[in-house]
């Protein structure tokens, strides 16, 4: 396979290329037997992890035995058209994907305060209103634009 001339090559390999990819813009509707076959021609597969919730529909985790594999995968998949739709395969980075997670729980945690206290979300975006114009006063008596000049 290709990832054999990798090898021989020595070839070095940047950080972030890793055994286990994460590819999205998957049709909802595909198999784990058609993934097997889209990305088995590049190497041993360990494990497909296909969405199936709302929230992960149309992604999937590849996790590749050989980090060449993976590489070699990502080099000739991403782009490919699956049901006339263009895969976006990428290697799995554990930091930004905690990321991601953390903003939905911080989303979560702010509704749920909301909810708490009676504030709708039309209530949080006029106290923004209110809070940007008062900084708008604020910076122009700053900026002197309505500051009067008095002399005695």
């Amino acid at each position: 396979m290709a990832s054999i001339s990798l090898r021989k090559a020595n070839t070095r390999l940047p950080p972030e290329v890793n055994r286990v990819l994460y590819v999205r813009n998957l049709p909802f509707n595909i198999s784990s037997e058609e993934m097997y076959d889209i990305f088995g021609k590049y190497g041993a597969i360990r494990q497909i992890r296909i969405g199936t919730s709302k929230e992960t529909r149309g992604t999937a985790f590849v996790v590749y035995e050989d980090i060449y594999d993976a590489k070699t995968a990502v080099d000739h998949l991403s782009g490919f058209n699956v049901a006339n739709r263009y895969l976006i395969v990428l290697y799995y980075q554990q930091a930004k994907m905690s990321k991601k997670f953390d903003q939905k729980k911080k989303e979560d945690e702010i509704a749920k305060m909301q909810e708490k206290y009676g504030v709708s979300t039309k209530d949080k975006y006029m106290q923004c209103l209110v809070s940007i114009n008062s900084f708008e006063r604020n910076k122009e008596f700053l900026d002197g634009r309505n500051w009067q000049n008095k002399q005695q």
